[in-house]
């Protein structure tokens, strides 16, 4: 009889550390919108306010995007918007 725990099997989540500021906001977007929030509007409650209970915890979203100054997020998505090459 074989045991299916025999076995490790390694999973292979995101690297926190490795992640852009454009990585993190798409992450944080998606993770918002499988909760069923309206990721603009809760992504703009953070900037605005620097409250990070905007960010849902889910997919560790909140702690990803406070490693980044909302500063830095902000200038990712103007810089974005505006599509300048740096």
């Amino acid at each position: 009889m074989s045991n299916k725990m025999d076995s490790t099997v390694q999973f292979e989540g995101i690297n926190d550390d490795k992640l852009t500021v454009a990585e993190t906001i798409l992450h944080v977007y998606s993770a918002m919108e499988e909760k069923g929030y309206n990721p603009i509007n809760q992504l703009i409650g953070y900037l605005l306010s620097g409250d990070s209970s905007y960010v849902t915890s889910h997919k560790n979203a909140r702690s990803l995007i406070k490693r980044f100054e909302r500063d830095e997020i902000l200038e990712e998505v103007m810089t974005k918007y505006l599509d300048i090459k740096e």
